[in-house]
């Protein structure tokens, strides 16, 4: 081969491990948005990046101008439903707050406008204890969505769908990819994501991820839980009850509502 000739390109999917360092390395290259917060929970001062994604949001959810934000109280920049997940988030001092080693950075989701960020909390202490809180965070959302789409006589964008789901893992960021997931369990503040070989932690509720699922694909047939039908194997009638068994490693029999099971029964062909 002469070697200025052009290597040649392979049409091989680069492995696993590659793409994890890729992302990893993306993530690196991120600018952080930063928030300090005081022992409160009020904020008390933001970063470039933290101004031009919280800003809007203050303005749309609560109608204050960015130069009134200094002094409120954080989890009023987040839509209604994402305060609870938050405050717990900010009151979780030590590993018994959460129910994984250590008070992991969550993927929250950010309604006002339309983000998924990577949140991670810090204690920080001065001489005195505990004086306040820096909120460090990573916008996600165009590594994870599809571009925003609008609906028919609607200026407001529909939910930004997910392709892939951010989850820390080993004080590492994992992309699951969405094909590979059989089913979502609700647990509490969080998401238990099952696919055929692991579970993984998310603080996204049901309820975001049921609005940014394709339908044709994901059902939720529970108010806890969420079905890939994809990964559907089989459907177990009794007289009271209505069970889809999974295709994970525990051949997980997940219950119907009565209110899904017609829905159900439809999507899958069954009489």
């Amino acid at each position: 081969m002469n070697p200025l000739d052009p290597a040649p390109t392979s049409t091989l999917p680069a492995p696993e491990p590659r793409r994890n360092e890729t992302f990893q390395h993306k993530l690196e290259q991120f600018n952080p948005g930063m928030v300090w917060l005081d022992a409160q929970g009020h904020v008390t001062a933001f970063n470039d990046v933290a101004v031009q994604i919280l800003g809007p949001a203050g303005e749309q959810s609560l109608g204050v101008k960015q130069d009134r934000l200094y002094g409120i109280d954080v989890v009023n920049l987040h839509p209604e439903k994402s305060r609870d997940k938050l405050r717990f988030l900010l009151q979780s001092q030590d590993p018994g707050g959460c129910p994984v080693k250590s008070p992991a950075p969550v993927a929250m989701m950010i309604n006002i406008p339309d983000r998924i960020l990577m949140i991670k909390v810090s204690k920080m202490t001065d001489s005195n204890g505990i004086c306040g809180t820096c909120m460090i965070f990573y916008d996600v959302t165009d590594i994870t969505t599809e571009p925003a789409e609008y609906r028919q006589g609607n200026l407001d964008p529909a939910p930004r769908r997910l392709f892939k789901i951010p989850v820390y893992q080993k004080n590492r960021v994992i992309l699951i990819d969405l094909k590979d997931v059989v089913r979502f369990q609700g647990d509490g503040h969080y998401t238990t994501i099952v696919t055929k070989d692991d579970l993984y932690l998310s603080n996204l509720s049901l309820t975001d991820l049921e609005l940014r699922l394709d339908s044709s694909i994901y059902l939720r047939v529970h108010r806890s839980h969420i079905v890939s039908l994809a990964h559907a194997v089989e459907l177990v009638k009794a007289e009271e009850s209505v069970n889809l068994v999974m295709d994970d490693a525990q051949r997980t029999a997940v219950p119907v509502s009565r209110s899904r099971a017609a829905k159900l029964k439809d999507m899958l062909g069954v009489i």
